[in-house]
């Protein structure tokens, strides 16, 4: 299946690997321009990219974004806590181990499946502080010790929708109890016009942190195409300027909203409870080809 001892690929022909997972059917595809990095695929949906020789390269856009949350959170060198809701490849928890040494960090993958494939066949740095609970994100997140983290990351997807009950407020209640008072939290959403859910997603997390700010693709922002928005949240002032340079400067550039421009963009859109939460749509077909 295109692996050898170790973990170790060949750097020329490398083949997927394609295996059931809890999830669906999961794809492991070599990427051809870089030697060691391979996409990970989920029933046709990519779910991460990994490079194992630079654990700090972020090839997806929102993986990108995330990136910068988490550079304006620490100094690079800086040692952080943080929890990861959803786990793909790790890519992310990869990337706070390369650029943050000694951070303590824990991931919650329910799909167990998947967690083992990630872990053999792209496996992580063994010094790396990264603890994997196979298991419900909401279950993982409840077991995370009050005010631990400097950031909490949602990227949860099953069947490519966030599930219903990680949308809500009473979520983000535990979120706020397990983030330090200077914590942050990110999340990726994703949705279409009308952007019903991204609206309700922006009334959730006002409902419950201080500051927001919204980084998201500008025609996504306008209703024009269905994709990704990392919304960011804290009860401290958010870096707003620098996370705007950033996003400005990325290869495909996104735009950051906050203050009552997004106060503005929600029309109104009433804060999610349990009883009412619904998974986020499902992107339509044409996203993945």
């Amino acid at each position: 299946m295109g692996k050898s001892k170790g973990g170790r690929r060949r750097q020329a022909g490398a083949e997927a690997v394609v295996e059931s997972v809890d999830g669906g059917l999961a794809e492991l595809i070599p990427d051809r321009e870089r030697v060691r990095a391979w996409t990970l695929v989920i029933d046709g949906a990519p779910q991460s990219h990994v490079d194992l020789d630079d654990p700090a390269y972020l090839s997806f856009e929102y993986q990108r974004r995330l990136g910068h949350v988490i550079d304006l959170v620490a100094p690079p060198g800086r040692p952080v806590h943080a929890v990861h809701l959803g786990g793909g490849a790790l890519t992310l928890a990869r990337y706070v181990a390369a650029t943050r040494p000694r951070s303590t960090q824990q991931v919650v993958e329910r799909d167990g499946t998947l967690v083992q494939l990630v872990r053999r066949e792209l496996p992580l740095d063994p010094n790396a502080r990264i603890r994997v609970r196979s298991t419900d994100a909401r279950e993982g997140l409840a077991k995370v010790p009050d005010g631990w983290a400097d950031l909490v990351i949602t990227d949860v997807f099953s069947g490519a929708r966030t599930p219903a009950h990680l949308t809500s407020t009473e979520f983000l209640d535990d979120v706020r109890r397990a983030l330090k008072p200077s914590g942050v939290y990110a999340a990726n959403l994703a949705d279409g016009p009308p952007l019903a859910h991204l609206r309700g997603q922006i009334a959730t997390a006002a409902a419950r942190f201080e500051e927001l700010a919204l980084v998201a693709d500008p025609a996504v922002l306008r209703g024009k195409r269905f994709g990704n928005a990392v919304l960011v949240a804290s009860d401290h002032p958010l870096p707003v300027a620098e996370l705007t340079r950033l996003a400005a400067s990325d290869p495909h550039p996104a735009r950051v909203e906050h203050g009552r421009t997004l106060t503005d963009f929600t029309g109104g859109a009433a804060p999610v409870t349990d009883t009412a939460a619904v998974a986020s749509p499902a992107p339509p077909a044409s996203v993945f080809r």
